[in-house]
């Protein structure tokens, strides 16, 4: 029993610690053109050069949190609800 309290304390810290990052910094990188907003691409002469805007962030470079998202939806959900 001594593990399994010790293994529910460790996941209570973790989801602790998720949501403190969440609310310090709800946007991270986007993980298609990694926080560049648009997809690096070589040319010709194997020069780097801008690519087309990222269709996954639309050229922002930032990602909501799923955590952040999560929050986003259930605080949405009761300001609806007690209307």
């Amino acid at each position: 029993m001594p593990s399994l309290t010790a293994a529910i304390a460790l996941i209570v810290v973790a989801v602790s610690c998720y949501a403190a990052l969440c609310a310090a910094s709800p946007l991270g990188s986007c993980h298609r053109c990694h926080g560049f907003g648009f997809r690096i691409k070589q040319n010709r002469r194997g020069r780097i050069v801008r690519g087309r805007p990222c269709r996954r962030c639309q050229g922002y470079g930032q990602r909501v949190r799923v955590g952040r998202h999560l929050y986003n939806v259930a605080t949405r959900l009761h300001r609806e609800g007690t209307r």
